[in-house]
C-alpha cells in the first residue's frame, strides 16, 4: 500500500515538473489567454493589423533579446545593450552617404554591426580585465557609451535619413488590408530577424564554440575542467552579443525613421524580462532561442492589449515587472518540483525495500 502511495506521489510530482518547467508551453498559453480576453472584449481586435502590429512590434526586440540571451547563458547579465544599440546606428548614420539605392542601406547596417561588435568587445575586456561581474561592469560601459555619444553629437536628433534607408524603411514584404481602414504592412526587415534567429540556434545546437556557452554557464570551474577556454568564450559571446544590439539598434531607426540618442531610454527591462520569461536561467546555463522569442512577443503582446482591455497604458512596466517576477518565479518553483528518481525499487511480494532518492536533473 505504501508503495502504491510512493508512485502514486512520483507521477504527480512527474507531472508539475513538467507543466512548470516547460515554460515555453506556458508562455504560449498565457499568450492564448490574453488573446482570449482581449477578443471576448473587442471582437474586432484578432486581425492581421494586431499580428503584424505585434510583429512590428517585436522585431527589434527580438534582435536585442537574442544577445542578452547569448550572455545569460553565460551567467552573466549585460545591460549596456541599448546603448550600444542606439550608439551604433547613430554613428552609422552619420557616416554612411545620403544618397544612393536601397542596395547602400548595407553599409550603415554594417557598420553598426562593426561598432558594436567593438564596443562588445571592450565590454568583455572589463570584465576580464577587472574580473568584476558582467552586470557591474557594463553598468559602467553603457554610460561610458551614452556619455561619449551625448559628448560628441550633441544629443541632436536626426530627423531626415540617408536616402538608402529611407526606402528600406518603405520597402515590405506584405501588404494587406488594415482591420479599420487601409492597408497594414510587414516590412522586409522581418526577413533579417528570422535569419538571425536561426543563425542563433543553429550556433549554439550544432557548434562546439555553441556547446562551450552552455558549458560556461554551468559553471567556470566545471567549464575549465572540460577545456573550454573561458576568456575566449566570454570575448566571443560579448562581440556577438554587441554586434547583435548594433543590428537591432539600426533596424530602430530605420523602421523609425529617425535616429533618437535617448530612443532607447529606461527599457532594458522589457528585453531582460522577455528573456527571462522565456526559460533562460538567470544563473546561466538553461534557454533557447524559441523560448526567447515567444517572451519578447507576450511583453509586446501585453504592451498591445493594455488599452483594448480598459487598463491605463502607464500600468505597461508594472505589468512587465510582474512578468519577470513570474519568470524568476517559475525557475524557482521548477527547481524545488524535481521528480524523484529511484535507484533502487522493490514490490511488497519480493519483500525488498524501497529505497527511493531524490537525484536532481539538470536543466536542458
Amino acid at each position: 500500500m505504501k508503495n502504491n502511495r510512493n508512485k502514486s506521489t512520483r507521477r504527480k510530482t512527474n507531472w508539475l515538473h513538467t507543466i512548470v518547467a516547460n515554460q515555453e508551453l506556458l508562455l504560449v498559453l498565457l499568450i492564448l489567454v490574453i488573446l482570449g480576453s482581449v477578443v471576448v472584449k473587442v471582437p474586432g481586435f484578432f486581425s492581421v493589423e494586431t499580428l503584424f502590429n505585434i510583429l512590428r512590434d517585436s522585431m527589434v526586440n527580438v534582435v536585442f533579446a537574442l544577445g542578452v540571451f547569448l550572455v545569460l547563458l553565460t551567467g552573466g547579465i549585460d545591460v549596456s545593450f541599448l546603448a550600444i544599440g542606439i550608439t551604433s546606428a547613430y554613428l552609422a548614420v552619420l557616416l554612411m552617404p545620403s544618397q544612393g539605392s536601397v542596395l547602400l542601406a548595407i553599409i550603415p547596417f554594417a557598420l553598426a554591426t562593426l561598432i558594436g561588435g567593438i564596443m562588445g568587445l571592450i565590454n568583455a575586456g572589463v570584465v576580464i580585465g577587472t574580473k568584476v561581474s558582467t552586470l557591474i561592469a557594463t553598468l559602467a560601459t553603457s554610460a561610458v557609451f551614452m556619455g561619449t555619444l551625448f559628448a560628441f553629437g550633441g544629443g541632436v536628433i536626426i530627423n531626415n535619413l540617408p536616402e538608402p534607408l529611407e526606402i528600406l524603411r518603405t520597402t515590405n514584404l506584405i501588404t494587406a488590408p488594415g482591420a479599420m481602414r487601409g492597408t497594414t504592412r510587414l516590412n522586409i526587415l522581418v526577413v533579417m530577424v528570422i535569419a538571425i534567429a536561426f543563425i542563433i540556434w543553429a550556433f549554439l545546437r550544432w557548434t562546439i564554440a555553441g556547446r562551450s556557452v552552455f558549458a560556461l554557464g554551468g559553471g567556470v570551474e566545471a567549464a575549465q575542467r572540460a577545456a573550454v577556454p573561458v576568456n575566449l568564450v566570454k570575448t566571443m559571446v560579448a562581440v556577438v552579443a554587441g554586434s547583435l544590439a548594433g543590428i537591432a539598434g539600426m533596424m530602430f531607426v530605420t523602421l523609425a525613421g529617425t535616429a533618437d540618442p535617448t530612443a532607447f531610454t529606461g527599457q532594458e527591462l522589457n528585453v531582460i524580462a522577455a528573456v527571462v520569461l522565456g526559460g533562460t536561467a538567470i544563473t546561466g546555463g538553461k534557454g533557447s532561442v524559441r523560448g526567447t522569442i515567444l517572451g519578447v512577443i507576450l511583453i509586446s503582446l501585453i504592451r498591445t492589449s493594455l488599452v483594448p482591455l480598459g487598463v491605463p497604458a502607464i500600468w505597461q512596466q508594472t505589468m512587465v515587472g510582474i512578468m519577470l517576477l513570474l519568470g524568476v518565479s517559475l525557475q524557482a518553483l521548477s527547481t524545488r518540483t524535481k521528480p524523484i528518481r529511484p535507484i533502487l525499487e522493490g514490490s511488497s511480494r519480493s519483500g525488498t525495500v524501497d529505497l527511493g532518492t531524490k537525484i536532481s536533473e539538470g536543466g536542458q
